[in-house]
Order: C-alpha cells, then sequence, then structure tokens
C-alpha cells in the first residue's frame, strides 16, 4: 500500500510518466528555445518573483500605512495586496516585467508574440487569476499557469529588454 500512496503523492514521473514526450521541452510548440533567453521559466524563478512583488507590496503599503490612520486588519491587508497588485498590473502591461520578474530575470510575453509586452487588458486578467492562487498553480506542460493561458499569455527567461 505504501509504494502505491508514494507513486500517486509523488507525481507523474514517480509513476514512470512523463508531462513532456521524450525529445521534446515546455515551449517547443511555440517555438521557443530549449535553454536560455526566451525559453519558458522555471516555477521556482517565478516563485521567486511572485515572492519579491510580495515583499515589494508589503514595502509600499508601509509607506501607505503612515497616511492611514486605520489599524484594522482588513485595511492593512488591503493596503499591501493593493499595492502589489497595482504595481504587477501596471509594470506588466506597460513592460512586461514586474519588479521581481526584473530583479530575477524573466518577463512575460504574448503567447502568439513572445517578444510583445501583453498590454493592459492580458495583464489585467493574468494579474486578477495570480491573486486567487490556484490558477497560476495550475500549469500545463509548456509551464503555463491557468492565469496566463487566460491571458493568452507565457512567462520567459531572459527579462532585460523586448525587440518588439
Amino acid at each position: 500500500m505504501a509504494r502505491w500512496t508514494g507513486t500517486w503523492l509523488s507525481g507523474l514521473t514517480a509513476a514512470g510518466a512523463d508531462r513532456q514526450a521524450e525529445g521534446s521541452w515546455p515551449g517547443q510548440r511555440y517555438g521557443l528555445p530549449e535553454d536560455g533567453e526566451g525559453a519558458v521559466a522555471t516555477t521556482g524563478s517565478r516563485a521567486a518573483a511572485l515572492f519579491v512583488d510580495v515583499l515589494a507590496g508589503a514595502l509600499i503599503a508601509a509607506f501607505l500605512r503612515s497616511f492611514v490612520d486605520d489599524p484594522s486588519f482588513l485595511v492593512r491587508t488591503l493596503v499591501v495586496d493593493g499595492s502589489m497588485v497595482l504595481q504587477v498590473l501596471l509594470l506588466q502591461a506597460l513592460t512586461g516585467q514586474s519588479l521581481g520578474m526584473r530583479l530575477i530575470g524573466i518577463r512575460v510575453g504574448k503567447a502568439a508574440a513572445p517578444g510583445e509586452v501583453p498590454g493592459l487588458v492580458p495583464a489585467a486578467i493574468r494579474t486578477a487569476l495570480l491573486v486567487l492562487v490556484l490558477p497560476a498553480v495550475l500549469m500545463d506542460r509548456d509551464g503555463r499557469g491557468l492565469h496566463d493561458k487566460a491571458a493568452g499569455t507565457i512567462v520567459l527567461r531572459g527579462g532585460a529588454s523586448f525587440a518588439g
């Protein structure tokens, strides 16, 4: 019984299955390279960028709280979350990178044209679903979370600049 439980709890690879066909890689269907700049970003780099974004939101909120007299938990939470969401939304819509993505070296691009900045509507869809957490955790074989699929975006390595 332990083997059966260990197999399904350990994921597909423990059961002898793989999300990728042999010889393929995440992003291959989109014409993306296997490695290096322009390849699909790793889950770890995406998580690290989100952590930096949440930390930046908390720092912005700490500054903004000096102007707000209401010490309630709800107001503090809304200020922190709102400042994180606002910086992620605006920066991804305009540059394709939030503060955390810029620091980590990843970027968001359109899935149909990975070199282009997503724009306001895809960034708004992506950010709204990112706040819900679960859509961002559920990923396909190309490393696109449900929030990326809904927005038509993909997260790539190499975030210094866009070609378009």
